[in-house]
């Protein structure tokens, strides 16, 4: 029983052998995945998976390096999230590590999706990279939205802040890398209830396939290392972050 919270299974990384990816997924037992959007092409592309896989559910929205996309799409964006299959808006959010994209775009292109969630009461899948300061502050500003910050990068000064908004923190494979001292020190201290894992795959695939193509396949090696952590069972980590993401995204 396992949920993949984060995925991109439209990703180009997947054309020549998604049936068989698939295939393998089922395989290895995991029963749910939300494939996220990151700009108006894979937000369609998204929804045509859902209608093609039933264990596959939806997030449309977009990523702050295509933040220039949203204002003349938003109600785009709003139509899609009527398909019975989209679960969230997403992903959205902030990302400060390349200066080349616009920091006041990407807040309005922010502030823009969190209120068509509100809006339409949809939880919301959030990418937050060398941001966490404006991140909060655009979370707090929207009370009543719940989400996830995926693919955790941030202390756990800032986890207590963000668990404080009732958000849950999602974990990919960097859980398992030898220099993931602070997201280990997070999953340490927060409760199980509030932890989804993760691949984004294609990227951030776990120890031992470090380097390769990730796929949800491989999040065992997420739930073992946050079992190891936490000093609890695998089993009792797959049941509780499946029902954690059921919960969240209302399935």
């Amino acid at each position: 029983m396992i949920f993949d919270s984060h995925a991109h299974y439209d990703d180009e990384a997947f054309k020549n052998d998604l049936e068989e990816v698939i295939d393998k997924i089922k395989r290895a037992g995991v029963n749910r995945v939300l494939n996220c959007g990151a700009d108006l092409k894979s937000c369609i592309t998204t929804t045509e998976l859902t209608h093609k896989y039933d264990f596959i559910y939806g997030a449309v929205g977009i990523h702050p390096h295509s933040a220039d996309e949203v204002f003349n799409n938003i109600n785009k964006i709003g139509d899609m999230l009527q398909n019975e299959k989209i679960q969230a808006v997403g992903e959205i959010g902030l990302d400060y590590y390349y200066d080349t994209h616009d920091r006041n775009l990407q807040i309005k292109a922010f502030k823009e999706q969190m209120d068509l969630a509100k809006q339409l009461d949809f939880p919301v899948v959030i990418h937050d990279r060398d941001a966490h300061e404006d991140t909060l502050k655009v979370i707090k500003e929207f009370k009543g939205v719940k989400g996830v910050l995926h693919c955790y990068s941030g202390s756990l000064e800032f986890a207590k802040e963000i668990l404080k908004e009732d958000y849950y923190l999602g974990f990919t494979g960097v859980v398992t890398f030898k220099n993931a001292k602070k997201a280990i020190e997070v999953v340490q201290h927060i409760p199980l209830d509030k932890i989804l894992i993760e691949t984004d795959c294609p990227y951030m695939a776990p120890v031992p396939h470090r380097g390769e193509r990730n796929d949800s396949s491989y999040l065992l090696h997420v739930a073992d290392k946050i079992a190891q952590i936490k000093g609890i069972g695998y089993d009792e980590v797959c049941k509780a972050t499946y029902e954690n993401a059921s919960t969240l995204f209302r399935l």
